[in-house]
């Protein structure tokens, strides 16, 4: 799955910000959007993955909400000034697998037999 994550970061998000490159102030470079295009890049190949080893579609769906609330969850700290950009995006991907773990401990017979 981490693999499939990174290879998503590395080729469909560059394709997100070449595809939104235009002007700064567009509403594409707000970082909250920024970072849910970011998990995205990262989920949809993480889910092709988890479809193609046969997990159910509950699992899967955990997972991806797991990958987003990494990030989701530190915007309340970058309103309140808690939390700048950068450690919003430092912290969020410290989280996310985090919160991925979490899930694989929640459905553990899910995850600890072979596919």
């Amino acid at each position: 799955m981490v693999v499939a994550m990174l290879l998503g970061m590395a080729t469909l998000y560059p394709v997100w910000r070449l595809l939104t490159s235009g002007d700064r102030g567009d509403w594409t470079r707000i970082l909250e959007v920024d970072l849910l295009a970011m998990a995205t890049a990262m989920t949809v190949p993480m889910v092709l993955w988890m479809l193609r080893r046969g997990h159910r579609m509950r699992p899967i769906v955990e997972m991806a909400l797991a990958m987003y609330a990494g990030f989701v969850v530190l915007f309340p700290f970058l309103w309140g000034g808690m939390l700048g950009e950068m450690g919003v995006m430092m912290t969020g991907h410290v989280l996310m697998p985090l919160f991925m773990l979490g899930a694989m401990v929640a459905r553990y017979r899910e995850y600890a037999h072979a596919h």
